[in-house]
C-alpha cells in the first residue's frame, strides 16, 4: 500500500460523488487514504482509510466496491445516505450471514437504485447488514413479490476464510 496522491483522491472522491452523491467522496477518502494497485496494469485496485479496505475499484467499469468498512463510513457520515435497502426484521439474519435480499423482504428502497448498483442493506433500525448489488430498481423491490432485489457480497455476520483457518 501507498499513500495516494492528491489528484487520485479528487479522481476517487469524484466516482464516489458520481455513484452515490455528492457528499459520499468526502465521507470516505480523506488524507489518510492509501491504495492498492494491481501488479499487472499499474492501476488502482483497492483503496484504504486507516488501514481497512474502504472499497475496490473495479476495472469493468470504474466504479466503486463497497466493503462493510465502506458501507458504514457512509452511514455514520452523511445525512441521508444513498443507495439504502431496508430489510423485513424477519429476513435479518439471513442477510447478516450473506443470503440475498429478495424482494418479498424489501421494506423500503431507494427509489434511484438502478440495477447493478451498489446497495447498502440495513434493518429497520438502521443497522447495517450488508453490502451488494442491485437485481431490480428501487422502485420494483417494493413492488415485486417475487425474485432476487439485491445480490449480497458481504454480510457483518460472516466469518472471513482467513479467520477460519487459524
Amino acid at each position: 500500500m501507498i499513500a495516494a496522491t492528491s489528484a487520485e483522491i479528487r479522481k476517487l472522491r469524484g466516482v464516489a460523488s458520481y455513484q452515490f452523491g455528492e457528499s459520499v467522496g468526502w465521507a470516505l477518502f480523506g488524507r489518510g487514504t492509501t491504495i492498492a494497485r494491481s501488479a499487472r496494469t499499474g492501476r488502482i485496485r483497492h483503496i484504504y482509510s486507516k488501514n481497512q479496505l474502504v472499497a475496490t475499484l473495479r476495472p469493468k467499469d470504474g466504479f466503486l466496491a463497497l466493503t462493510l468498512h465502506g458501507a458504514e463510513l457512509i452511514l455514520a457520515k452523511t445525512k441521508n445516505p444513498p443507495n439504502l435497502v431496508v430489510a423485513n426484521s424477519e429476513v435479518i439474519e439471513f442477510i447478516r450471514s450473506g443470503g440475498d435480499l429478495f424482494a418479498k423482504h424489501v421494506a423500503q428502497a431507494d427509489e434511484e437504485l438502478r440495477p447493478a448498483e451498489e446497495a447498502i442493506v440495513v434493518d429497520p433500525n438502521g443497522s447495517l447488514l450488508a453490502v451488494g448489488r442491485t437485481v431490480l430498481a428501487g422502485h420494483e423491490m417494493t413492488r415485486f413479490k417475487r425474485g432476487v432485489a439485491v445480490r449480497i457480497r458481504k454480510g457483518v455476520g460472516e466469518v472471513d476464510v482467513q479467520s477460519r483457518l487459524q
